[in-house]
């Protein structure tokens, strides 16, 4: 596909239906992580979960791993550091969600720029998922 803006093309990252799914029907994240460590969308649920608990030096532990795992994932699928990463692609959520919280988890511990780095890339990488994970 042509961007015909004269921008990069939205990067979409591969399905993996069958770590969702299990994700999605309440498998431990940890026993996903043991299958998959480059699973993201299970480090955003546990960094999403420290973030609920309180517990923000966790959540940004699991969402910096999730963040970097995401990070190489995108770079195997042709990203070149910057461009589009939409949000409506499932497989892109685990993603965008550990950016999210990382960003939450920076400004819960102080790390003022990092959370704006995190914020912003989160919003350049699709305005919809900005909006979705609420920063």
């Amino acid at each position: 596909m042509q961007n015909l803006l004269g921008g990069p093309d939205p990067t979409r990252l591969p399905e993996r239906a069958e770590l969702q799914d299990a994700l999605d029907a309440g498998t431990d994240p940890v026993d996903l992580i043991k299958r998959a460590p480059d699973f993201s969308a299970a480090w955003a649920a546990l960094a999403e979960q420290a973030l609920a608990d309180g517990q923000d030096v966790t959540a940004y532990a699991y969402a910096r791993t999730g963040y970097h795992r995401g990070l190489d994932q995108l770079r195997r699928s042709g990203w070149k550091g910057h461009g589009p990463i939409p949000w409506d692609h499932r497989p892109n959520q685990g993603f965008l969600r550990s950016l999210g919280a990382l960003a939450k988890a920076a400004k819960a511990i102080g790390e003022t720029e990092e959370y704006d780095r995190c914020a912003t890339f989160l919003a350049d990488s699709d305005p919809a998922a900005h909006q979705a994970i609420g920063l």
